[in-house]
């Protein structure tokens, strides 16, 4: 065989090792972190809203959960009681 074909094949071979390394390398870090993974909060089972509003969309965080209505507000309310705890009014340029 050839110098220039030997210097070829083994140049193939280290890059087909290093290649294999890191998939190997990439699986295990994915199977390490993945489990890590927290649950998301639960979500409420009810929401009371005041009278006449329409919920449009709906947000949590640890201990809170936001509606947005069709009238433009975001009502925020405590996730253990679920009182209302804030009232924000949104202002569109419409």
């Amino acid at each position: 065989m050839p110098r220039g074909l030997r210097l070829l094949q083994g140049l193939v071979i280290v890059l087909m090792i290093t290649m294999i390394a890191g998939l190997v390398a990439l699986v295990t870090l994915l199977v390490i972190r993945l489990p890590d993974v927290t649950p998301p909060a639960p979500l409420p089972e009810t929401i009371a809203l005041p009278d006449g509003t329409r919920a449009t969309a709906f947000t949590q965080a640890g201990d809170w959960y936001a509606v947005v209505t069709a009238a433009d507000e975001i009502l925020i309310f405590d996730r253990e009681t679920g009182a209302l705890r804030q009232r924000i009014a949104v202002e569109t340029d419409r």
